[in-house]
């Protein structure tokens, strides 16, 4: 069994459900590798210096954006943590808006919200009520170091967890040459279209996922299978626990839902401005990148001065080919 991407809480109003985010996805692709078509032997990527052909160890590389061709600003381990969310691990939702309303393209990845111990009285309500109401719940959620955008929905008995897109991610349709317009302007008849419509009534049957399988990958298996002399062994991990802080006090869910919708009735639907507290923990991660970013002056100078005398030793290796 998978083990939890993290665990933490799924929030609504003032209420909050202890749950493990789980994978609802997995991967069945087959994966191979590049040899050396001489003597099989596993061909090996190094990172390489292209103007000296020197191997680079990782703790000498750094990232870097290239904001022109050629030109590159590099950025320190801290500029790219000043970035990113804090690591909460909390499914926060914003809004609700009806399940219809997000289109195909907007849902990127699937996962599995599974309630923590004592906490299913919260997780069946928020279940029973976006199924009720045809809502989904439009979230933020912190995965490692990202934050995405996210919708939280219903599905039989589970509460399932869709990352979004965002917009700018998309390609606007009015990009392309889409044909607009009535059926009548492509001289389409109407009995055209009732004949498309009993051939898409004579065709229409229950969906059932099991029915359709990935066949190209059953017969490269198969292929594969014949050329192996032996089958390899596949280990199993552990189930995975669930933390005991995932558990929760016996709550008054009526009293926190009047408490909400009170909340909402008194507060304008607009983002109110960041509290002074919420700003506190900002300043402290200034005051500390500021401080990491001094200490590192001296080892940087010093490993400029390395890797010059390396380069002149160097310049006129030859270039090493990889593999």
């Amino acid at each position: 069994m998978a083990r939890p991407i993290w665990t933490g809480t799924l929030s609504f109003g003032l209420l909050n459900v202890p749950v493990s985010l789980m994978t609802a996805e997995r991967k069945v692709d087959l994966h191979f590798r590049m040899l050396d078509a001489r003597d099989n032997t596993p061909i090996r990527y190094e990172r390489v210096n292209a103007e000296t052909g020197e191997e680079v160890p990782w703790k000498e590389i750094v990232k870097a954006f290239e904001y022109d061709k050629g030109n590159y600003v590099v950025l320190e381990p801290d500029d790219i943590k000043s970035a990113s969310a804090e690591g909460r691990e909390a499914v926060e939702v914003e809004a609700f808006v009806d399940g219809g309303a997000i289109v195909p393209q907007f849902y990127e990845k699937p996962y599995v919200l599974v309630p923590g111990k004592k906490a299913e009285k919260g997780y069946v309500l928020l279940r029973e009520v976006l199924s009720r109401t045809g809502k989904v719940g439009i979230a933020r959620v912190v995965i490692r170091t990202r934050e995405y955008l996210s919708a939280v929905m219903p599905q039989g008995d589970a509460l399932v967890l869709m990352l979004l897109r965002y917009p700018q991610e998309l390609v606007d349709l009015d990009e392309y040459r889409i044909p607009a317009g009535s059926p009548s302007q492509y001289r389409i008849s109407d009995r055209e279209l009732e004949m498309a419509e009993q051939l898409i009534e004579s065709m229409s049957t229950d969906w059932k996922p099991e029915d359709y399988r990935d066949e190209f990958r059953e017969r490269l298996q198969a292929v594969i299978q014949k050329r192996l002399e032996s089958k390899g062994v596949v280990s199993r991990e552990d189930e995975p626990q669930v933390p005991e802080d995932a558990s929760t006090n016996v709550v008054d869910f009526m009293a926190l839902l009047k408490q909400s919708l009170e909340t909402n009735r008194r507060t304008p639907a607009k983002s109110a401005p960041a509290s002074k507290d919420e700003g506190a923990p900002a300043k402290k991660t200034a005051r500390k990148s500021a401080a990491k970013s001094a200490t590192k002056k001296a080892p940087a100078k010093s490993a400029a001065k390395k890797a010059a005398k390396k380069s002149a030793k160097k310049k006129s290796a030859p270039l090493r080919r990889t593999g």
